[in-house]
């Protein structure tokens, strides 16, 4: 089974922030609208869809893409420190996104 960086970088939070991220996947999950507060496209981008929690003074965002059964595949994940999203951000889950399609949509 090969790495997961979204897994490592929630293993990684505080178990209050991780409770929160958990509840918005959740939110995201069981809603047919979800709202923009929680989940945005990105514009400028190849299908990129940012889930976006915030814990307190802390912003954390999970980068990701809709699949063709509309499921949200998680690529990327970190905590925003400015008002935007670093490009270099976006670019590591677009790189994510055509390794993930290369690979046949599965994630071993």
């Amino acid at each position: 089974m090969g790495r997961c960086p979204v897994e490592d970088f929630l293993n990684s939070l505080s178990s209050k922030q991780a409770q929160k991220v958990t509840w918005v996947l959740r939110i995201i999950e069981e809603l047919d609208l979800v709202p923009a507060q929680y989940l945005k496209k990105l514009p400028g981008t190849d299908d990129l869809w940012e889930v976006r929690v915030q814990v307190s003074r802390a912003q954390f965002r999970l980068l990701g893409f809709l699949d063709g059964d509309g499921n949200l595949v998680l690529l990327h994940a970190f905590t925003k420190k400015t008002a935007k999203i670093p490009r270099k951000e976006i670019v590591l889950a677009e790189k994510r996104k055509i390794d993930y399609m290369r690979q046949g949509g599965t994630d071993e």
